[in-house]
């Protein structure tokens, strides 16, 4: 099997670049190293740009260096553009743009999961029909990676 291709949701990018030592941290350490390949797509990097600053107690960024560091991510990640979906189940419709996203790299970019922290992708609705996976639970499984 080849390098893990992942979808990261916004949550699982703050809470990586804000607590490092978590397991989002690791999870990003391990793109870093080239472990993983991540997918991302304009709205993620864009909710990323929009709540990053939220957060500037955490990681101690100024506005330029956190622009520096979205536009590296950008970079780095393999953006695709989502795929407009429409999921009867989902309970927070602003959640749909990254379901949309995971459903793009599903199709066109051969993704393994998208691991998020959120609890509405997380319901088992959303769950059983797509490889939507906690950074807990993914860490779990290929941690060693």
């Amino acid at each position: 099997m080849g390098t893990l291709r992942v979808v990261l949701d916004t949550n699982i990018l703050l809470s990586g670049i804000a607590y490092p030592t978590s397991i989002p941290g690791k999870i990003l350490a391990a793109w870093r190293h080239g472990s993983l390949e991540v997918l991302l797509s304009d709205y993620i990097l864009a909710e990323l740009r929009r709540v990053l600053p939220r957060l500037s107690h955490r990681h101690g960024l100024t506005e330029m260096e956190m622009d520096d560091l979205v536009d590296i991510l950008a970079i780095q990640a393999e953006v695709i553009v989502p795929i407009p979906g429409n999921e009867p189940t989902l309970r927070d419709l602003n959640d749909q743009p990254v379901l949309d996203t995971l459903l793009a790299a599903l199709k066109t970019s051969g993704a393994d999961y998208l691991i998020t922290g959120d609890k509405d992708l997380l319901a088992p609705s959303v769950h059983y029909h797509y490889p939507v996976i906690a950074p807990a639970a993914f860490w779990g499984k290929h941690g060693a990676i």
